[in-house]
């Protein structure tokens, strides 16, 4: 299986774990980095285990989200390509955010 990690997806991850780093300290970033990693792990090795997302855009078809463990409000959106075998995590985000909006903002989420 492979990994295609977006560009947005990897600055989302790092500024989260910035942020935490600066408000709470070394051991939560520490904290985020790791259940990342162990989420990508999960999709990786079960592409499916996410919940297919509904968005109204077509674009955003196929798109699933999973939770990151430990910290519940934030969801990893990936498209898995069965034919390329390939996971593309295509955003990390805060359920707080305005998805859909941000989603229709990226150049290209296939």
């Amino acid at each position: 299986m492979k990994l295609r990690v977006y560009e947005t997806a990897a600055l989302s991850i790092v500024e989260q774990a910035d942020y935490y780093q600066e408000k709470a300290g070394e051991e939560l970033a520490l904290r985020w980095t790791t259940a990342i990693d162990e989420a990508i792990r999960s999709i990786l090795k079960w592409p499916d285990i996410g919940a297919p997302c509904r968005f109204r855009s077509s674009l955003l078809a196929g798109l699933r989200r999973i939770t990151v463990p430990g910290f519940p409000k934030h969801a990893i959106f990936y498209r898995y390509v069965q034919a390329e075998e390939t996971v593309f995590v295509i955003q990390v985000l805060h359920g707080a955010q305005d998805i859909e909006s941000i989603f229709g903002d990226e150049e290209d989420t296939t």
